[in-house]
């Protein structure tokens, strides 16, 4: 999907890890005992769904799908896996080393093509017990009317138009790379990236001229020093990604760096976009409400606490958050109050396999990571025996 080169061990890092967490969790998912009364004994079983259809998107294909196929097949499942018609190879990959390993035949399938074609008649399919979706608002919000009407389960993770507090005790030098990599990570094709940053007004204009000069010396090309900022996946994103451009300057948004296709030696003929910075929005604009998946931030000045919680939480989305303070008070009593599936406090992208992730608000249903999703592939039974 373009992701630079020098970036794939990281990730087939990180893809293996699932696999090895949640192969050693398996034997340690237990059901429980519950006290009733005296002459009534009463457990829980956790038992699979049986064949879990799975449609992974294209933005980080190995990943995505080691996330979702880990703790679907420790939990006992059978899996029928979709991935995204532009980023399919790295899913068969997958399944091919899944064979050589020992995996048995028909244990985890996969099956390629468009949306239409195949991945909605995967999920209309009467076999396939239980569903899980990463991708879009529009495309999950039809998997979960399909389930729904079938009354299986789904688990969603869709968009995000995240919050990035920035209060005015952040260590600037330690905050600028992160909040950076925060919304250019992947070239900005992360459900995650923290978009909206929203800074205290004190230190907005500092903060605005630090993140534009990191911005500028991030090098572009998949030939370039790691890290290095690689092409967006397909020329369909591309394209999208350029009418917010048009979109954030009909609007009157305060451009500061980037904007447009980056250009130079390497890069002719490439889906480049130079990481790009507006200021001065207003909440209406597309490029404050909308997902972009580009690397694109904007800056938001506030005054008070409660202002600032108040723009985070001004969104349909509720995928992730961040928070920058020296105040340990404060950045707690902040992260209660953000309507978001995961916080991040002083730091941004730290995704560990062990830790549940996923949305409130439109930004979906159930939790992916942790021993919530290997929960989330398995039904449970209670059993109650009256003592006689």
């Amino acid at each position: 999907m373009g992701m630079p080169a020098q970036a794939s061990p990281d990730v087939i890092a990180s893809s293996a890890e699932y696999f090895t967490y949640y192969g050693g969790l398996a034997p340690s998912v237990l059901g429980d005992t519950i006290p009733v009364d005296e002459g009534t004994f009463a457990y829980t079983l956790y038992e699979p769904y049986g064949v879990v259809g799975i449609i992974t998107p294209w933005n980080a294909p190995l990943n995505q799908a080691a996330r979702s196929v880990a703790p679907a097949l420790a939990a006992g499942n059978t899996i029928v896996l979709k991935p995204s018609e532009y980023t399919s190879v790295a899913t068969v990959e997958l399944a091919r080393i899944a064979s050589e390993a020992g995996l048995p035949a028909g244990v985890l399938n996969v099956v390629t093509g468009t949306g239409p074609d195949v991945g909605e008649p995967l999920v209309r399919h009467r076999g396939i017990e239980k569903i899980g979706f990463t991708g879009s608002v529009p495309t999950g919000a039809r998997i979960g009317a399909i389930a729904g009407e079938r009354i299986v389960p789904a688990t969603l993770e869709l968009g995000g138009k995240s919050p990035d507090i920035v209060f005015a005790d952040a260590k600037l030098e330690v905050a600028v790379p992160q909040v950076l990599f925060g919304f250019i990570a992947n070239s900005g094709q992360i459900c995650t990236s923290g978009t909206r940053i929203i800074v205290e007004r004190s230190i907005h204009d500092k903060l605005a001229e630090m993140l534009a000069a990191a911005a500028r010396r991030i090098p572009i090309g998949v030939e370039k020093p790691f890290p290095c900022l690689g092409p967006i996946a397909n020329r369909m994103q591309y394209e999208k990604v350029l009418n917010y451009f048009e979109s954030a300057n009909a609007e009157g948004a305060q451009l500061i760096t980037g904007g447009c296709p980056a250009r130079g030696e390497g890069l002719e003929g490439g889906l480049y976009i130079e990481p790009t910075i507006y200021t001065d929005v207003t909440p209406d604009m597309k490029i404050v409400r909308e997902e972009i998946f580009g690397p694109v931030g904007v800056l938001i000045p506030f005054d008070t606490e409660d202002e600032a919680i108040a723009i985070a939480n001004d969104t349909e989305y509720g995928l992730a958050a961040g928070v920058w303070s020296q105040n340990a008070s404060r950045v707690h009593r902040v992260a209660a109050r953000l309507q978001a599936g995961t916080v991040y406090i002083n730091t941004w992208h730290a995704q560990a396999v062990e830790v549940p992730t996923g949305g409130y608000k439109r930004s979906g249903i159930g939790r992916e990571r942790g021993l919530s999703a290997i929960k989330s592939y398995m039904q449970t039974k209670n059993v109650t025996q009256k003592l006689v």
